[in-house]
């Protein structure tokens, strides 16, 4: 693709405009449809675009596969950290009245970082599973 610079400009458009995007699907996730799942696909989705532009290596060194695995487990860990605080603070697992000394406003922390770990791991698992598939036959698959 390194012949096609049209492509390549508007891809770094579309990109950006991507990861915006899925910042507003992550922080609308309180108010209507959307959350960490969605915004986590939309931004994996503008990192497989930016490799099918620029190429795998290109999109690795961008997001290295060590960050890649680093995402997937700790979005998990800060989705169970917001559990086990509700458990500290004396509620119960997930419970997020606990979390601030207004109800509402402990639900909206929870809500807010519960859908945080979702969108840091489910971005990091699409971008492993398509590296490992991408890199197949190539040497690439580690």
């Amino acid at each position: 693709m390194k012949d096609y610079l049209v492509l390549r400009v508007i891809a770094k458009l579309m990109i950006a405009f991507m990861l915006l995007f899925a910042l507003y699907v992550q922080f609308h996730g309180d108010f209507g449809p959307g959350g960490g799942f969605q915004a986590g696909v939309i931004s994996a989705a503008a990192i497989i675009f930016y490799a099918i532009i620029y190429g795998l290596p290109a999109a690795r060194a961008v997001v290295p596969d060590w960050l890649v695995e680093t995402m997937v487990g700790a979005g998990v860990l800060l989705y169970a950290g917001v559990g086990i605080a509700g458990l500290l603070l004396g509620g119960n697992y997930l419970d997020y009245f606990v979390l601030a000394r207004d109800p509402v406003e402990g639900q909206h922390r929870g809500i807010f970082w519960v859908e945080m770990g979702v969108l840091i791991t489910v971005a990091g698992v699409m971008l492993k599973i398509f590296y490992m598939f991408a890199g197949r036959g190539r040497g690439e698959d580690a």
